[in-house]
């Protein structure tokens, strides 16, 4: 991802010297090149190629936390009660006829 980054703006470099050079061109159109053929495009595409990265680096830390949350409290719930078991030998409700 780097190379072609590098490679771009090695080629936008050369443009914006070769502008700077030219008996009609100006330094400041030399700039203006760098900064809108060079500078503003790479840096929103290094961005985007960046997001799966971020992604993965958000979602690690998540878990590091839950794992570490989970390690520190010792029970599974955090709670202060007792775990409820369900009712055995319970009568079924039963409807009364009109």
């Amino acid at each position: 991802m780097y190379l072609v980054v590098i490679a771009w703006m090695y080629v936008v470099l050369m443009m914006a010297v070769a502008e700077a050079a030219s008996p009609n061109g100006t330094v400041l159109g030399a700039i203006v090149t760098f900064v809108l053929y060079g500078l503003v495009p790479l840096s929103i595409v290094v961005y985007l190629m960046g997001t799966p990265q971020r992604r993965r680096a958000i979602k690690a830390a998540e878990a590091q936390q839950a794992q570490e949350a989970q390690q520190t409290s010792g029970q599974p719930d955090a709670g202060g009660q007792a775990p409820g078991a369900a009712e055995t030998g319970g009568v079924a409700a039963v409807r009364e006829k009109p």
